[in-house]
């Protein structure tokens, strides 16, 4: 089993590249926000909550995601691996991951981070929030998403760097050059 994090700031491509490593690795992507954004569609009690967090830029409780990508991660515990999207964000996250990794006997092998210029992080997201209609795209929010990231997530580097997990790629560019950049990382992992 080959399992790895896709990390980087909002805006910075994590999805269309799990997507993409998914396919061409046959891993399970396990989006938190995908997850959370769809309770909030259902309106579950998780949805509802998730909402008030996510609409101020803010991150759900721990808990709440814990327990919700746990549940997922046992369903399909018979995969090649997993690509974490959006988890963990704190260094609590990432070591409440590694300790339950262990209880099944994997872990993570490679914390992928893609580093992209804030100006460019908050023209993708403008975009997106056009195309898309997300609500924690708008200007007034993403603002709060940067800086919520480089104050709270960011730990999360340091953690794996300390595993010697942590692997910075360029998220500048084409997506298929993107793509190609962390290919190559991976490949000089597995």
């Amino acid at each position: 089993m080959f399992n790895i994090v896709i990390f980087g700031p909002p805006g910075s491509g994590k999805g269309t590249q799990s997507v993409k490593l998914k396919e061409k690795y046959r891993l399970v992507h396990l989006s938190t926000g995908d997850i959370l954004r769809d309770a909030m569609a259902k309106k579950t009690p998780l949805g509802v909550k998730a909402q008030e967090y996510m609409g101020k830029g803010e991150l759900v409780p721990d808990e709440d995601v814990i327990g919700m990508l746990m549940g997922v991660l046992d369903e399909n515990m018979d995969s090649n691996g997993f690509i974490f999207d959006g988890f963990p964000r704190t260094e609590k996250q990432a070591l409440f991951l590694k300790k339950n990794l262990e209880k099944r006997d994997t872990m993570i092998h490679a914390l992928l981070t893609l580093e992209v210029k804030r100006e460019e992080l908050i023209k993708r997201l403008i975009d997106r929030g056009k195309q898309s209609g997300r609500s924690d795209d708008k200007l007034s929010v993403i603002e709060n998403r940067i800086n919520v990231y480089h104050d709270q997530t960011a730990p999360v580097i340091e953690f794996y760097q300390k595993l010697d997990k942590y692997y910075p790629v360029a998220g500048m560019g084409t997506i298929d050059e993107i793509f190609d950049r962390l290919c190559g990382v991976i490949e000089e992992v597995k």
